[in-house]
């Protein structure tokens, strides 16, 4: 007998979307023929909730519970429910200043927006890639509660900024196919990752966690793949993702989450 699937949550960058920001059309075939059959399908990514990627998430399921910010908001996007979860003040004041001192690139983020003080180029790339206008302004002015910070290094960059003390703060680097050649620092609130988000949409779904499929690609994805009773990598994931799963599938760009949901679609039969 085929284990029970009834919520599948969903990574975005390197599972739902590939290569310059593509979704393999056979991912939308199954996603609609998972969510006839009675599967939940959530987007839990690191990306915030607006933009670009509220459309992704909105065509997976319009009136569903979805993960943004890394788990810092978790949206019911037909109610406008959310469940943040603020930084710390003093960690806000700590990466601020860290960021002025050093001229790191730092995102803040609230559920529905985002500012930067710096014009670095990767910075105005990541906003094309958003699908938000580009318009660097004092990290004071950002409207409403800070859920999220965000480093943008390069790959070099990258090992010196996680050894760095990040006090009160969970930090999760992750990847995107269509910026390969930055690494996304996520900042979160200490004990805020995926795998919190994921106990809430469950939650919410009346679902247990034996009963949840994770498919992701990445390290921010494994706090979820350790708590779900059906952890699916990508045939594109690191290594860490890879070890923490039950089952692979295809790459990105070939809609490996298209046979991940067949899988989730097998135990609903």
């Amino acid at each position: 007998m085929q284990p029970t699937v009834r919520l599948v949550c969903i990574d975005v960058d390197g599972t739902l979307v590939g290569t310059g920001g593509a979704v393999n059309e056979r991912v939308w075939v199954a996603v609609q023929k998972a969510r006839v059959a009675g599967i939940a399908v959530a987007v839990c990514s690191g990306r915030p909730g607006f933009g670009v990627t509220r459309a992704l998430a909105a065509r997976v399921d319009p009136t569903g519970w979805h993960c943004f910010q890394n788990g810092a908001s978790v949206v019911h996007l037909g109610t406008g429910q959310s469940r943040s979860a603020t930084l710390p003040p003093n960690a806000i004041a700590m990466l601020v200043d860290r960021a002025r001192r050093v001229g790191r690139p730092l995102e803040l983020y609230s559920d529905d927006e985002y500012v930067t003080e710096s014009d670095a180029e990767i910075l105005r790339r990541h906003a094309g890639f958003l699908g938000v206008p580009f318009a660097p302004r004092g990290y004071e002015t950002l409207r409403g509660a800070v859920v999220r910070g965000q480093w943008l290094l390069t790959h070099d960059e990258a090992p010196a900024v996680l050894a760095e003390p990040h006090p009160e703060l969970e930090v999760s680097p992750s990847l995107a196919p269509a910026m390969p050649d930055g690494v996304f620092v996520n900042l979160t609130r200490a004990g805020v990752d995926k795998g919190y988000a994921v106990r809430i949409i469950a939650a919410e779904c009346g679902v247990k966690l034996e009963d949840v499929m994770y498919v992701g690609d990445g390290f921010n994805d494994t706090p979820a793949m350790r708590i779900v009773g059906h952890p699916v990598a990508m045939g594109n994931a690191e290594e860490v993702a890879r070890e923490l799963a039950s089952r692979s599938v295809g790459t990105v760009d070939d809609g490996g989450l298209a046979d991940a949901l067949e899988l989730a679609l097998d135990g609903a039969r």
